[in-house]
């Protein structure tokens, strides 16, 4: 079975269009700054309560509102073979009490127009000065007293395994997890990961255990903002928070710093349905906010890759044109464990060009004495953030609360402004030598092997292999043997037998299939007709509008998106006129060209080139169609269209797919097909 690809490759740009596109900012021009302001924050109030609650309170009377924020300052811990025990224990406070059930506890909450959520280190609550007490009242109880279920631990423990799954493929989550893995050590706080085999180990009784632990009031702060005294605070806190009793908590040692590699090195995940590679330059820093190089260290981070204005973002993609975004990151915290990150994603076509300029940039900034009105710049947009940042009162909060958990001076943000402009070029190069280990990182890039790796080993780095979960891998095979005898006719015949065998499927003139698409946060209806006889149609709309409707009737076509109506060109009718049908593998095969055997994540596939730009993927095992890959111009761009077929099902005595993921850089839309009918009487005005 097939979906029209003209229709398909044009949704991205219509759904962005018709749901909402942001304006362009012009980065051109720095804005003049003003005069520098004058940093007067104002001391919280504080006290601590019997059981060793320590409470900050930030008066505001701009809105009769309060909010209340529990923060349980522990120190990091490995899990182990239970890792994700602390995301069940979030997911199970705040879901009622021992004394108000789950529904009850939500129902009041709404019912105070008020706001609660809650996690394994600690909790969040705001709404109506004249409802606080009450608000103070269902956050103590909640957190003091959680109902723990064994029904409530199993329905979340499933949702953490679905929401597992559908990671499973994600780009971004991979890399996320091998990146960490690999920089600290799957052993470490910082580099263990949730594996299914994990979750599945922990039980209702870890996660009382750990919130036991975990969980206590000797080890807790309260920020309070709002227009509320701070006598009534700490009335209503003595309260409610009062008779939380104290815990025996275990003596945690500090996480420590892990070693970076000894010299640069390349280190390859093979996902063979990446349409684009995630490249991460990482390395391990020890850095804390009170150590004297932490504001020439926030500084070069940001001229490297703080924004638009970056070196990064600058030459990836104004100037080479290969990503939406290349940024850096420079982590800090009291333990003196974190990582430098510069990290982008790039067209597979140019992800060794793409690792060569990220080398340069890096070692541009280690070099090269910064320009002066660069840093100028970067001072002001850095300040300005921070100003901005000040008029929120929980700022203000958080602050305070910061001075506190990170042993900072008590100055430290009076004199903010003033030691971010003290920073000079010198600064800035010295401390990138010092955080910026670009002769003793790791390259991790997450990408499809057949079409990456020959570049990279032309980069003449040291590779070496993992999988998805960070384990030492050979090398993936790349250019597989075809099997004597296998043709594009013989797999067209596979498939065709795979869905029902030739009889059935000639049977099937047509298909109206009728679903749901899930798109930026919005439901969208779809529906799409595809023949036998070389027509098609396809339209995508939400309740009073429509989105996007295209069709094509053997001979010619259209698109129109937004009322605007687009003709086919010659090319796009030609390649049309091969491919828009409901089974083009009933076409004579010796029209198309077998390529090869690729490594999918559904398995080895058969790859044939359908026109200049498309391909299609069969499975060696089972015959079916896997993918359809489109090589398509966006935005300047060159990139690949995918979409991936799954869920097939019966239907008059032939498999056809219910499911339909569309991706395209960034963007991934899955349609859920509810219903099929085939050989419908359909008018020839359908197509036209």
């Amino acid at each position: 079975m097939k979906i029209s690809k003209f229709n398909l490759v044009i949704l991205i740009s219509a759904i962005l269009l018709s749901i909402g596109a942001k304006a362009q900012i012009d980065r051109s021009e720095m804005p003049a700054p003003g005069p520098e302001p004058k940093i007067n924050l104002e001391k919280p109030k504080e006290f601590e309560l019997k059981n060793g609650i320590k409470v900050l309170v930030v008066e505001n009377n701009k809105l009769p509102r309060v909010s209340y924020q529990l923060s349980i300052d522990n120190k990091p811990y490995v899990a182990g073979d239970k890792a994700g025990v602390g995301s069940m224990l979030s997911s199970m406070l705040g879901n009622g009490t021992t004394s108000i059930s789950k529904d009850d506890f939500n129902e009041e909450v709404d019912y105070l127009g008020a706001s609660m959520s809650f996690g394994s280190s600690g909790g969040f609550a705001s709404g109506l000065v004249k409802y606080s007490d009450r608000i103070v009242e269902l956050m103590a109880d909640a957190a003091i007293n959680p109902l723990f279920t064994e029904e409530e631990f199993q329905k979340e423990k499933d949702k953490f395994l679905e929401g597992l799954k559908a990671d499973e493929k994600n780009l971004d989550a991979i890399s996320g997890r091998v990146v960490s893995a690999l920089a600290y050590g799957k052993d470490h706080a910082y580099g263990e990961f949730v594996t299914e085999e994990t979750v599945n180990n922990i039980t209702l009784e870890d996660v009382k255990d750990l919130y036991k632990k975990r969980y206590a009031p000797n080890n807790a702060y309260i920020v309070v903002v709002g227009d509320i005294k701070a006598k009534d605070v700490k009335k209503q806190l003595k309260k409610y928070f009062g008779k939380w009793e104290k815990q025996d908590l275990p003596e945690l040692a500090p996480p420590s710093l892990t070693d970076n590699v000894e010299s640069t090195q390349i280190n390859f995940v093979d996902l063979p349905t990446a349409t684009q590679s995630d490249i991460t330059v990482t390395n391990n820093v020890s850095l804390k906010q009170n150590d004297p190089n932490y504001f020439a260290a926030l500084m070069a981070n940001n001229i490297l890759g703080g924004g638009g204005e970056g070196y990064l973002f600058k030459n990836l993609r104004e100037d080479k044109g290969y990503t939406y975004g290349a940024y850096s990151s420079l982590g800090s915290n009291r333990y003196g464990v974190s990582r430098f990150n510069a990290s982008a994603k790039v067209r597979n076509a140019v992800a060794d060009s793409a690792v060569v300029e990220f080398i340069k940039e890096i070692k541009r900034i280690r070099t090269e004495p910064v320009d002066e009105k660069t840093l100028e710049n970067a001072k002001a947009k850095y300040v300005g953030n921070f100003v901005m940042a000040l008029e929120r009162p929980q700022t203000i909060a958080n602050y305070a609360l910061n001075i506190k958990r990170n042993n900072l001076p008590d100055d430290f943000y009076t004199n903010y402004l003033e030691s971010i402009n003290n920073v000079s070029v010198e600064d800035v190069q010295r401390v990138a030598k010092e955080y910026f280990k670009i002769d003793n990182a790791r390259i991790v890039i997450v990408g499809k092997a057949s079409e990456v790796l020959d570049g990279l080993e032309r980069l003449e780095l040291p590779i070496k292999y993992f999988d998805k979960y960070a384990n030492p891998t050979e090398k993936p095979e790349i250019n597989k043997p075809i099997p004597e005898g296998v043709t594009v006719e013989t797999i067209f015949n596979d498939y065709i037998e795979a869905i029902g065998g030739e009889e059935n499927v000639k049977e099937i003139e047509n298909a109206v299939m009728k679903g749901k698409m899930s798109a930026m946060g919005q439901s969208l209806d779809v529906e799409m007709v595809m023949s036998q006889n070389n027509k098609s149609f396809m339209q995508i709309s939400m309740p009073g509008m429509t989105i996007m409707k295209s069709a094509f009737d053997g001979e010619k076509g259209y698109q129109e998106m937004q009322g605007q109506r687009r003709d086919m060109a010659e090319e796009e009718v030609k390649n049309a006129q091969m491919t828009e049908y409901l089974f083009p593998e009933l076409m004579d095969g010796s029209n198309f060209k077998l390529l090869g055997i690729e490594s999918t994540d559904e398995g080895d596939a058969y790859v044939i080139q359908i026109t200049e730009n498309e391909k299609s993927f069969y499975s060696v095992e089972t015959g079916l169609k896997l993918k359809e890959v489109t090589t398509v111009e966006q935005m300047g761009q060159t990139m690949e269209s995918t979409i991936q077929y799954g869920d097939y099902k019966v239907v008059d005595g032939v498999l056809m797919p219910y499911k339909l993921t569309q991706q395209m850089g960034p963007q991934n839309f899955e349609i859920s097909i509810n219903e099929i009918m085939v050989n419908q009487d359909i008018p020839a005005s359908k197509f036209q």
